[in-house]
């Protein structure tokens, strides 16, 4: 049985349908199993990869609207396609080097990010030969494929789906609010002792359990991070860096660039973050109950983007550029696409510039969110980080 949500979980929050619950259930159902299978206790990492990704149950495969106003949350494409419009500059900057180089997304959601990324690209008659889309959620494909036959008929032949990670790349790979999904481990140092903070069931709620970590990667990597010596939880996420490196030793030629919200591991592990930055996010409300109706809300954490820029490294990449989300978008020109949508006056306009507002705003998307890119045979003075490049903070 799910966890139910609590009198607390539930303020201000809608109620979810009879059938979202008996879906709701259903996951907890499975999960539980997973825990007694495991003798009583899971990793947290396990648990959130399980609410997210359980062929048929998860969150992101499961079928149920998540993104836009009518989902959980909106991304950048959501808002407007002048996110789209502005990432068109770098990305044709980085083909012209590379003469039949791909672009290749990660995680694309409903696929409004491709069309506005291939609309400017066509735009600029710098289309790629072909325009690949990992997703492994068939319902979130046949959304793509629908919203691109709508939008980009005519481009649609160039674009293709992959199931999984291709085995070499050459061109652009983009990653937009994908590594925050990536579920990490939560781990604990109390008392001068080590744990990782897991998941166990009692009479079907579910709740946190502490086991002793002994030493190891996890461990290491905590002790390398966490500050002072006093009591500290945050999140440590070896799958997103181990995932940065594939793609970085994957890569012949080109740029990989990472969009999220997340911090440099100075600002992530500060003191006063002591509970790391899990949340939840269901019906555009944000909480911190990873049991709160599993399979129905997204769990994230933000990004440590000093250790995604080291895994990087690590895959033998170079370091192009690290930015605010503002300072890369300004530096690609989106105020000046904004300024080609019509007189200031007309409906249009303004609908446009309140989006391009909370995507710039350091109250909203602007400094949260960070553009991260990595680069390998080409050259890295990509335009997104001419100014505002802060490099030196990872």
């Amino acid at each position: 049985m799910a966890h139910t949500p609590s009198s607390g979980d539930r303020a201000n929050v809608p109620t979810p349908t009879h059938e979202a619950l008996a879906h709701s259930a259903r996951v907890g159902t499975h999960i539980e199993r997973m825990i007694a299978a495991s003798g009583g206790w899971i990793s947290f990492a396990d648990y959130m990869g399980a609410a997210l990704y359980a062929p048929g149950l998860g969150y992101y495969v499961a079928g149920a609207r998540k993104f836009g106003l009518a989902g959980d949350f909106v991304t950048a494409p959501e808002l407007t396609s002048l996110f789209g419009e502005a990432l068109a500059a770098p990305i044709e900057a980085v083909l012209a080097q590379l003469p039949g180089g791909s672009l290749i997304e990660l995680g694309p959601g409903t696929g409004r990010l491709a069309a506005d990324v291939l609309s400017a690209l066509a735009a600029r008659d710098a289309l790629p030969e072909r325009y690949c889309l990992l997703e492994v959620s068939p319902d979130l494909r046949e959304r793509q494929r629908e919203h691109l036959r709508d939008r980009v008929p005519n481009l649609l032949p160039r674009v293709a789906w992959i199931d999984v990670l291709p085995g070499h790349w050459r061109g652009v790979l983009l990653a937009n609010e994908m590594l925050d999904a990536v579920p990490p481990h939560l781990i604990v140092r109390r008392g001068g002792a080590w744990f990782e903070r897991g998941v166990e069931s009692d009479g079907g709620e579910f709740r946190f359990a502490d086991r002793p970590l002994a030493k190891g990667a996890l461990r290491c990597a905590a002790e390398a991070c966490f500050p002072g010596d006093g009591d500290y939880a945050s999140e440590i996420n070896p799958a997103a860096q181990a995932l940065v490196r594939s793609l970085a030793l994957r890569c012949e030629a080109g740029a990989l660039l990472i969009f999220d919200y997340g911090f440099p591991a100075s600002e992530y592990y500060h003191p006063q973050r002591n509970n790391g930055t899990l949340m939840t996010h269901y019906r555009h409300r944000a909480g911190n109950n990873p049991f709160f109706l599993p399979g129905l809300a997204d769990l994230t954490a933000h990004v440590d983007f000093s250790a995604i820029a080291h895994a990087g490294l690590a895959g033998g990449m170079s370091l192009a550029g690290y930015a605010t989300q503002a300072r890369f978008l300004v530096n690609c020109g989106i105020l000046d696409a904004l300024a080609r949508r019509g007189e200031p006056q007309s409906g249009a306009y303004l609908r446009e510039a309140a989006a391009v507002q909370k995507l710039l705003s350091p109250a909203e998307m602007g400094e949260l969110f960070k553009a991260l890119a990595m680069a390998k045979g080409i050259a890295e003075d990509l335009i997104g980080f001419r100014d505002g490049d802060q490099s030196h903070r990872l």
